[in-house]
């Protein structure tokens, strides 16, 4: 007689799995790898689109929520996800963007996924509406499940609601090399004398550490607690300044200090001890930083008590002092700081609009920041967007109303517009009124209200703001006095047959005004436009007179002789 036939050994759940690991407290970098049961074979047949695949996952994820039995629903779902042949990313986010009718039956199907399912699909799915729907009893499970390296990261989007620090911690155990193994462990232990020395062996350098970085750093070492309880430690105090201008900096997918839940508690502890602090240029610019965000940039929109932000914008204010040393770190300190304070704190009604020049020990970005009533517009309705430059919101005109209505591009992504888009209004004179709106931008956040302003005080400020240079330095105040006296004379380039290019100064070389412009190949008209770079290196000469040589030299002598090709 012969033996029966041997059956298949049943995948694990990944959460055993997961659970089984433990040992390895916390996982090691990367996390564990899923068994191979996890992923089933994906057979190469066609694709759906992507609409298609949102679509199909909602509705069966409705349908088994609906069941009557959670167990049988949430094998019917793994297996269902499965065949779809769509990938697990998919997954999550189609269900964490679900809206059930029945949040408890979709909690219950939810937990079921994560705590008993086999595939990834199934648990990226349960995982999904957690987001939502987790509770506190949820959180030890979503723990063990991100030491799973494919699953880590829908792992933390859940816990993030409901427990931020160990979403920081598991954040972070998996993103190297900002965060030491040191670091990690020393948290984990929940030793803060440990975590501390490992704080401070980090290297947040002012262009260094991603700003995600420096937020999950801040919130999985609890870094106000550690603060509250060494009130003395400058060298803590130095270290969490740092961190904090590094979460306020824009990143380039959002804005960091938005989501770190302790973000004014911190800023409120480095104001209030900033005077402790050495008078380093270092400090001194961090503190600067952090001063322009509260005025006009995403720092403002924190949920501040009454009063509680311009207590503080007072404080960081009152402890930057007059730096000694000279160069362009120095005077953008003196330039900053004299303006912040000049301006004040006040929520002004109506249009402000502010020019906001980071810290020179990087790479120098410039951005038009649009206020109104006291409220930057572009974190709230397009975070991962930056203001344009002056140079186009500005100098151009393009805020100016007129009768006619002219959409205006207010910001855009450091990708691309192509790539990830940008934010349009539309500006038009209305009577006595201007009138911002027919707003554009990609979808997924409310839509901007409409805005009407009062045309002479709207005239007043555009008008101020154009006119306003006290932003700049020498090299970028060159190339707009260039730029406007091509403006007025466009015949310098036209008579050479070229046509003016973009005008400004290099990110990582603030001191070269670059003029570009194009013309026609003198290898025949089929050619294509050949492109010429005129590099004029900051040599002390004032701006308004080394313009003026700049555009004699285009009215006399051909620039092709003199440019460069790139």
């Amino acid at each position: 007689m012969s033996a029966p036939p041997a059956r298949p050994t049943p995948a694990p759940a990944l959460y055993a799995y997961a659970r089984s690991l433990r040992a390895d407290t916390p996982p090691p970098r990367g996390g564990h790898p899923l068994p191979d049961t996890a992923r089933p074979p994906y057979d190469g047949g066609a694709r759906l689109s992507y609409k298609k695949a949102r679509e199909t996952v909602t509705g069966l994820l409705h349908a088994r929520i609906a069941g009557p039995d959670t167990a049988r629903a949430a094998a019917g779902t793994e297996h269902a996800l499965v065949a779809t042949g769509v990938r697990e990313h998919l997954v999550f986010h189609t269900a964490a963007a679900l809206a059930p009718a029945d949040p408890a039956a979709a909690r219950a199907l939810a937990r079921r996924l994560v705590r008993v399912g086999r595939t990834v699909h199934g648990v990226a799915a349960g995982l999904g509406l957690l987001t939502r729907l987790g509770e506190p009893e949820d959180v030890p499970y979503l723990r063990d499940l991100g030491a799973l390296d494919e699953l880590f990261r829908y792992a933390v989007e859940a816990l993030d609601p409901l427990d931020r620090p160990a979403a920081a911690l598991l954040w972070l155990t998996h993103h190297p090399p900002e965060a030491p193994r040191g670091l990690v462990e020393a948290v984990a232990a929940r030793d803060p004398a440990a975590v501390r020395e490992q704080l401070l062996g980090l290297a947040p350098r002012d262009r260094g550490m991603e700003p995600a970085h420096a937020r999950r750093v801040a919130e999985a070492t609890g870094l106000v607690d550690l603060l509250d309880r060494a009130p003395e430690d400058t060298a803590l105090l130095g270290q969490a300044l740092r961190l904090l201008a590094r979460a306020v900096t824009q990143g380039d997918h959002g804005i960091e200090i938005l989501e770190y839940a302790d973000a004014t508690a911190l800023y409120g502890t480095v104001a209030e001890r900033a005077r402790l602090l050495p008078p380093d240029p270092g400090h001194q610019a961090r503190l600067v930083t952090l001063a322009q965000e509260l005025h006009s940039g995403a720092s403002r929109l924190l949920a501040w008590p009454p009063g509680g932000r311009e207590a503080v914008l007072a404080r960081l204010l009152d402890a930057v002092r007059e730096p000694a040393e000279t160069g362009r770190r120095a005077d953008w300190i003196r330039r900053t700081a004299r303006h912040l304070r000049a301006v004040g704190p006040a929520a002004a009604p109506g249009l402000r609009i502010e020019v906001a020049v980071a810290d020179p020990a990087g790479p120098t970005a410039v951005e038009t920041r649009i206020l109104v009533d006291g409220r930057p517009i572009l974190p709230a309705a397009f975070p991962q967007g930056r203001g344009d430059t002056p140079e186009d919101l500005l100098d151009s005109g393009t805020l100016r109303a007129g009768t006619e209505p002219r959409p205006v591009r207010l910001g855009v992504t450091s990708c691309a517009e192509a790539c990830c888009g940008a934010l349009y209004v539309t500006v038009r004179r209305d009577g006595p009124h201007v009138v911002w709106d027919g707003w554009r931008r990609p979808g997924g956040l409310p839509e901007p209200p409409a805005y009407r302003f009062d045309a002479g005080a709207y005239d007043a400020e555009i008008a101020r703001a154009e006119h306003d240079h006290t932003w700049t330095w020498p090299a970028r105040h060159t190339a707009r006095l260039i730029t406007a006296g091509l403006r007025d004379r466009p015949g310098l380039l036209t008579r050479w047959g070229l046509v003016r290019g973009w005008i400004s100064t290099y990110h990582q070389d603030p001191d070269t005004t670059v003029v570009t412009f194009k013309g026609p190949s003198p290898d025949g008209p089929d050619e294509p436009d050949r492109f010429y770079l005129w590099h004029l290196p900051d040599d002390g000469t004032p701006p308004g007179q080394r313009a003026a040589e700049a555009l004699r030299r285009m009215a006399e002598t051909d620039p092709r002789t003199f440019a460069q090709r790139p």
